[in-house]
């Protein structure tokens, strides 16, 4: 499930690497309610969770192992990290400032007994290695929710160290 660059990329940019993956960042989505979508502290970026919105607005919702298969929520955590990539573009002005992922906290909508939490979140986890390399490689928890905003799959947020 994950994408694997070819070797000439790998002194490449980011937008490089977004564009060798057919990726164009879209408008970062506004917060759903009473918080920033960013706050800066120090030399860190800490991103409020996201969920997988697709540009046109859809949200994609249900619950993992009802519904959705794990295929599925991978592509919706992938969605996810696009969209996260998309706040650090706009908090940032430019991604090349990202001198690693610290950590990611991925939230899966799944049923009791669904167990491939990590394997959801790899979405996002690959996309970030994909785009940012060595500096995408990130801590991470991945855990599983009852119910999440709106009902969507997923919601991943970030903490990013920036020079």
């Amino acid at each position: 499930m994950s994408s694997v660059l070819p070797t000439r990329l790998d002194t490449a940019t980011p937008y490089q690497r977004l564009e060798a993956l057919g990726i164009v960042l879209p408008p970062a989505p506004p917060p759903v309610a009473n918080f920033v979508t960013h706050v800066f502290e120090d030399r860190l970026l800490f991103l409020s969770g996201q969920g997988p919105r697709e540009a046109s607005g859809h949200l994609h919702t249900g619950k993992v192992g009802d519904g959705v298969t794990a295929e599925e929520a991978y592509g919706h955590a992938r969605l996810t990290g696009i969209n996260l990539m998309q706040v650090m573009q706009e908090a940032l002005g430019d991604l090349g400032r990202v001198r690693r992922i610290v950590k990611l906290l991925g939230m899966v909508n799944a049923v009791p007994h669904f167990a491939d939490h990590p394997q959801v979140i790899n979405g996002c986890s690959d996309l970030f290695i994909a785009v940012f390399g060595e500096a995408g490689r990130h801590a991470r928890s991945a855990v599983g929710f009852g119910s999440l905003p709106g009902g969507i799959t997923v919601e991943i947020e970030a903490i990013v160290a920036i020079d």
